[in-house]
């Protein structure tokens, strides 16, 4: 099983868990802390809860609250830091009492994305959300959220305390030079399934992962061997691995991991609207990679 060191919990592998729904849509609380149990006994550091994958958009406040609390009660709060986007700072900054108060230790936050925010707003949101006294991990999105964390930015959110670490989603690996450069103190965190090996070559701390949710054992193989700097057993499995690791990048991310959970024997189950199922021909490409992947022995 593997640890989580107490003073940087988000370091390692964290699975941005995806949320197991009934075929009436409702959350089936008990297979998500099954789910939560089994992603760290094959070798995953914790999880995120109640970010994109987990469809927190779509869920009720109560909902989202329980979501944190089961995968706290299953794994301990050590080991989950949910996020706690919300489209304004003092809801985003409940969000984070809440998960304080059910014992996480750290938790992830989008900047402001209700709309474009500037500089200064980014800045107000991030200090505004830290005063609830927890740990926070920046997640850089600007392709959904229209706002980029630019190295220069971020070096800002950490100067002031604000922020510990960063989820880097934008896909630039050259970034992760630049801002080892500006907040050398900062940690990187892979933040796209399908940039891993770059990122994880550029000095990554952890990687907040997607498709670990379908193939744990394989996936933080593959991390570990990379941030070792073992590029011939990484290579290998990152060739294997990244016609699904793609996936996570795309507008489907959330349909295509659960179907690969559900083609691996895990429960997935449907998604929410607005979100649709996939097209027959995005199904069959990821039913193939998946079942590809299972043949290889990597599930």
């Amino acid at each position: 099983m593997a640890t989580t060191p107490d003073n940087r919990p988000w370091r390692g592998v964290l699975v941005a868990t995806a949320l197991p729904l009934n075929d009436d849509l409702s959350v089936d609380y008990d297979k998500f802390a099954d789910h939560c149990a089994w992603l760290v006994e094959n070798g995953c550091d914790g999880v995120v809860p109640n970010g994109s994958l987990g469809e927190y958009q779509v869920l009720t406040p109560e909902e989202r609250a329980k979501v944190v609390e089961t995968a706290v009660a299953a794994i301990g709060g050590a080991r989950v830091m949910p996020g706690v986007a919300a489209y304004g700072s003092a809801e985003a900054r409940r969000w984070a009492e809440q998960a304080r108060d059910a014992g996480c230790a750290s938790v992830m936050l989008l900047p402001p994305n209700a709309y474009r925010a500037d500089e200064r707003s980014v800045l107000a949101h991030y200090e505004e959300v830290a005063k609830a006294g927890v740990p926070i991990v920046a997640y850089n999105n600007p392709i959904d959220t229209k706002v980029d964390l630019v190295p220069e930015l971020l070096a800002k959110l950490h100067g002031e305390g604000y922020v510990h670490a960063v989820k880097e989603f934008s896909g630039d690996v050259r970034r992760a030079y630049r801002l080892a450069e500006l907040a050398p103190a900062l940690d990187l965190l892979i933040g796209a399934d399908d940039v891993l090996l770059e990122l994880a070559v550029a000095g990554a701390k952890g990687w907040v992962a997607g498709y670990p949710n379908a193939l744990p054992g394989a996936s933080v193989e593959l991390y570990r061997a990379a941030v070792a700097g073992d590029l011939d057993t990484a290579g290998k499995l990152y060739r294997q691995l990244h016609p699904l690791l793609r996936w996570d990048s795309k507008v489907e991310f959330v349909q295509a991991i659960k179907l690969s959970m559900d083609i691996v024997g895990r429960h997935g189950g449907p998604v929410r609207p607005p979100r649709v199922p996939l097209l027959p021909e995005q199904e069959a490409a990821v039913r193939e990679a998946t079942e590809r992947a299972v043949a290889a022995g990597l599930a």
